[in-house]
């Protein structure tokens, strides 16, 4: 355990914390040749504003992203970060209720620990949680608790938290959202979910050359058979028809049941939902892979602006997913 020392004011505004994706932080600190300390919540007893598992990275220069409290214990873990700077050596910190840092109490009554450790060979670690992130595929990291040595590969197996001695963190492939259509709905979602870290597709049948005026993972104005051709979906992909054509959300919906996506909707009204799933069903499609349409559209919030829709239909993707994230391992 650490010895404490008085902990630093926290910022103002804590906007290092609303960044879930570590990996653009740490991109960014290997272009500038800045060392890294990697902070993950390896215990948790009671409460926890934070799942087991989550992570900051503190650059040399005092920038960080991510956050592992409800931000009562960042500004400490910042100082103690540049303790293992300046030593090389890890640290395991203990706060909360029965801590030995009587100073630093969680609002939530709980108790954590927190493994602090210098990041070697960012370089590497980068390039494999890259590479994991192409092949979307996990990012899976085994921590030695006792001399801090990590160890990293883009593998299969999924199993996290802690066992004697070591921690495994696995770090999933961001939700991939692929939406068809170019209405206000349509442009008003990718929006709202590139703001989210999913990763944006736009489908647009016979579309235009030029994409959205908005940052886009992919845009492919191809026709619709083409297009879909150069789309794999994987069970962390989300598919969402919004043209209010039908022949074309028909054929969108067949394609993606009929894939591993983990969540299939499209947008219109709630009487259409029995005549679509009879339609799907002439084509084939069981009654497992109909399950998971969603029709109409989103959760019943009960707004009606694009952006409420949009909010809507993220806020379903993102239950779907959780839902099915604790299911079913990824690749």
């Amino acid at each position: 355990m650490t010895t404490m020392t008085p902990p630093l004011l926290p910022p103002d505004w804590p906007m290092f914390g609303v960044k879930h994706d570590l990996l653009p932080f740490l991109q960014e600190c290997l272009r500038r040749d800045q060392r890294v300390v990697l902070a993950s919540l390896i215990w948790i007893q009671g409460s926890s504003p934070r799942p087991l598992g989550s992570e900051m990275a503190i650059a040399e220069s005092g920038d960080m992203a991510g956050y592992v409290s409800g931000g009562c214990v960042e500004a400490a873990v910042a100082l103690e970060a540049m303790a293992v700077f300046a030593d090389g050596h890890p640290r395991l910190l203990d706060y909360g209720a029965g801590s030995p840092v009587l100073d630093l109490q969680l609002s939530c009554g709980g108790r954590i620990h927190l493994w602090l450790r210098l990041l070697q060979d960012p370089a590497g670690y980068v390039e494999t949680w890259q590479d994991a992130r192409q092949q979307r595929r996990i990012f899976q990291v085994d921590t030695d608790l006792t001399s801090g040595h990590m160890q990293w590969q883009s593998t299969c197996t999924v199993q996290a938290g802690a066992n004697p001695g070591h921690f495994r963190q696995c770090h999933r492939p961001p939700i991939r959202l692929v939406a068809v259509g170019h209405d206000p709905v349509t442009l008003a979602l990718l929006q709202l979910a590139g703001q989210l870290e999913m990763e944006t597709w736009l489908l647009r049948p016979d579309g235009p050359a030029a994409a959205p005026p908005f940052v886009l993972d992919r845009y492919l104005p191809q026709p619709l058979q083409q297009a879909i051709g150069q789309i794999e979906l994987d069970q962390d992909t989300a598919v969402y028809t919004l043209t209010h054509d039908g022949s074309i959300d028909h054929a969108v919906l067949s394609w993606a049941l009929r894939s591993e996506a983990f969540c299939v909707g499209v947008l219109g009204a709630r009487h259409k939902r029995d005549q679509r799933l009879q339609a799907l069903q002439a084509d084939g499609l069981p009654p497992d892979r109909l399950a998971r349409l969603q029709a109409p559209a989103g959760l019943p919030l009960g707004g009606q602006s694009p952006m409420a829709i949009a909010l809507a239909i993220v806020a379903e993707i993102t239950q779907q997913w959780h839902q099915r994230a604790a299911d079913v391992p990824a690749r």
